[in-house]
């Protein structure tokens, strides 16, 4: 049987048009800004953050990793101190030099009883909100270390592993968020006993995956907690309509954040399933992140704005 090509959302070049000069972008990470699993932001796209704010456009990094392991990334950008910083998928807004904006935690007997849950399914991390290290939590190393190789050595010096895990999410601790991470199958399990338990209407699950890595992770958040619901707070914060906000990622978690925005930006190298999606919701498509597709959204931006005469 021949094979079809999937539906195409818009390239971005030919159909930027946005209903107002655009205000804010609110920009993910991985696999957005970053290429995949890469530490560096390239020379282009750190010209494009810097002119976009010259231009007077609030750029919002909004990420599914916590602060602490976002704003070490972000030195030398030239991003200006007050940058907001959207981390742990929503839950937690401060600016680039560490003033907390906006916070929601995750209640403590819900965490212990998620750390119950899940245990025996990949692996289950805690972020703890804590001045100083460590302020991440397993119960494993081992596992750890086997899942997300990369990710704990990069963390190191924040992780500390705890058996029970529980025993580390007591009443006097804040936590930002749960994290569930394994192979795809892994996760759709963890995904099914959370579904199938009376636990389901208290949290929110965001998904992220990396079909190529067979990677899967569940951030596990309070109810209505999203990247969606962190941009949405910031653009009345400052005051910016929705029609004149951007959004760009390329993930599952990126999803309602792309939906909200009044322009709502797919990367190039997301998968085809979202790929596809984005010709349903609307999404135009950037080029790759390893092409610099942030900056050239963000370049879009600013002619479009300077076009308009603001």
């Amino acid at each position: 049987m021949p094979e079809f090509p999937a539906p195409c959302a818009p390239d971005a070049h030919s159909a930027f048009t946005p209903a107002s000069p655009v205000g804010l972008v609110a920009i993910d990470m991985d696999g957005t800004l970053l290429p995949d699993f890469s530490t560096v932001v390239s020379r282009r796209n750190r010209e494009a953050l810097r002119k976009a704010q010259q231009a007077g456009i609030h750029i919002v990094i909004a990420t599914g990793r916590r602060q602490a392991f976002t704003a070490p990334l972000l030195e030398g950008v030239g991003l200006h101190p007050e940058t907001l910083l959207l981390t742990s998928n929503g839950a937690v807004t401060r600016t680039f030099r560490g003033d907390r904006i906006d916070f929601c935690h995750l209640p403590s007997e819900l965490a212990r009883s998620l750390a119950v849950l899940l245990r025996g399914v990949g692996m289950t991390v805690f972020t703890l909100d804590r001045p100083s290290p460590p302020d991440l939590v397993v119960e494993d190393m081992a596992i750890a270390r086997g899942r997300l190789a990369k990710w704990v050595e990069a963390n190191r010096d924040s992780i500390r592993a705890i058996r029970p895990i529980e025993s580390a999410l007591g009443e006097e601790v804040e936590i930002i968020q749960g994290m569930a991470a394994g192979t795809l199958r892994e996760m759709t399990e963890a995904a099914a006993r959370i579904a199938d338990s009376p636990l389901a209407s208290k949290i929110e699950v965001i998904r992220t995956a990396y079909p190529g890595h067979d990677l899967s992770i569940l951030d596990l958040l309070p109810p209505g907690i999203s990247k969606r619901s962190g941009l949405e707070r910031i653009a009345a914060r400052l005051g910016i309509a929705r029609e004149a906000t951007m959004a760009i990622g390329d993930n599952w978690n990126d999803e309602s954040m792309l939906d909200w925005a009044g322009t709502g930006v797919l990367m190039g190298n997301a998968t085809d399933e979202l790929r596809t999606l984005a010709a349903v919701r609307g999404w135009l498509i950037a080029p790759l992140n390893t092409d610099d597709g942030v900056a050239a959204m963000l370049e879009l931006a600013i002619e479009h704005r300077q076009l308009s005469g603001r």
